[in-house]
């Protein structure tokens, strides 16, 4: 069907479900609009086509139009709308231009708009990014003018409907059986474990995979800024991080949930990532009987990684000499894992290091694997 034809049909449907006693499009009528529609026109379709047809309009009026066929699409696990630039995927672990484009800003306010609205946040000039998850899970990030100044630029990153296991990380080529016995090993003799790498890495799938090995009858709770983690234990408490309220107040930042979780009775705490001053606040759990935790940083490899968490706990506004910082860093941290992600787009443990608790200078690292 041609495009003028489908404009034609989109404001016939449009205009029947305006027609409801409160004047809103309805998603339900909307496969009762187009049957009335082609029948007005006297068009006739095909019944596989009509299927097409019908999902083509839900996205168009409903859901996320032209990126609605990239969401389902189960290779693709991020979406970049870069303003009217361009889309970008990441297909396989690779970039890929799409070649849509919008022509309008307002197109990419809409999508946002439906996006957030039903996570009870906002953007417009007052608030002009915004951070949210997904029903499914999938974590939208988003920013406008004047913040932007591309236009507006969203961002959607997906994850797969199965948390991978060990076992999928050996089968994916991203650590060895050897690298994954150990640190699975580790994990069960509560040993804590940070996990580090670049943005993109896939440090969130290794942490998650590594929460498997902790014992079915502990107590684990799990702390991030968006909700991506799916253990298989059954006593999981989830808390979740709450940005302000247009007033400027409510925000819950880790911090805070990293001292409600202490009253938790927790046998395991997992942050999702640290990123400032709750270094410090993870650090003092892993060294007051809460053995076993596991977190991820951003580093570019397991030595630098200790040295963000010192950086980062001496961010915690509280005055504690350095020497102090990194003995509970040599206390608290045991086993250091570094991922990376190269050129093909295929993830990858690159380190794994045993961080002595005696004196180093500044860290004893010892490779387990390199």
């Amino acid at each position: 069907m041609t495009q003028p034809a489908r404009a034609r049909i989109e404001r016939a449907i449009v205009a029947k479900l305006r027609e409801a006693p409160d004047g809103r499009p309805r998603r339900d009528q909307l496969a009762g609009a187009l049957r009335e529609t082609l029948t007005d026109l006297r068009l006739v379709v095909p019944a596989g086509e009509l299927r097409t047809l019908e999902r083509w309009f839900d996205d168009r009026l409903f859901g996320l139009g032209e990126l609605a066929p990239l969401l389902r699409d189960d290779r693709v696990t991020e979406v970049m709308v870069n303003g009217l630039k361009g889309v970008w995927v990441e297909r396989d672990g690779r970039l890929e231009e799409t070649g849509i484009r919008f022509s309008d800003p307002e197109e990419i306010l809409i999508l946002i708009e439906r996006l957030v609205a039903p996570l009870g946040r906002r953007i417009d000039l007052a608030s002009p990014l915004v951070d949210g998850r997904l029903p499914d899970g999938s974590r939208v990030h988003a920013v406008i003018p004047p913040i932007s100044l591309v236009g507006p630029v969203l961002t959607i990153r997906r994850f797969a409907a199965r948390p991978l296991s060990p076992d999928d990380l050996v089968r994916n080529g991203t650590v060895s059986r050897e690298g994954i016995d150990f640190l699975a090993q580790a994990v069960r003799d509560r040993r804590s474990v940070l996990v580090s790498g670049g943005t993109s890495s896939g440090k969130t799938t290794t942490l998650n995979a590594l929460a498997f090995a902790i014992g079915e009858h502990e107590r684990i709770v799990t702390i991030e800024d968006a909700a991506e983690l799916r253990l298989p234990q059954p006593n999981v408490v989830a808390l979740e991080t709450r940005p302000p309220s247009v007033e400027g107040t409510g925000a819950i930042d880790v911090r805070s949930l990293l001292r409600a979780a202490l009253r938790m009775r927790p046998d395991r705490i997992v942050v999702g990532e640290v990123r400032g001053g709750e270094a410090l606040d993870m650090l003092q759990a892993m060294n007051t009987g809460h053995r076993g935790s596991l977190t991820t940083a951003h580093a570019n490899g397991a030595r630098h990684a200790l040295m963000r968490i010192e950086t980062m706990a001496l961010m915690a506004g509280i005055d504690l000499p350095l020497e102090a910082v990194r003995e509970q860093i040599r206390r608290g941290i045991d086993v250091v894992v570094h991922q990376e992600r190269d050129a093909s787009g295929a993830r990858r443990i690159t380190e794994i290091a045993e961080l002595s608790a005696d004196r180093g200078a500044p860290y004893e690292l010892e490779a387990v694997l390199r």
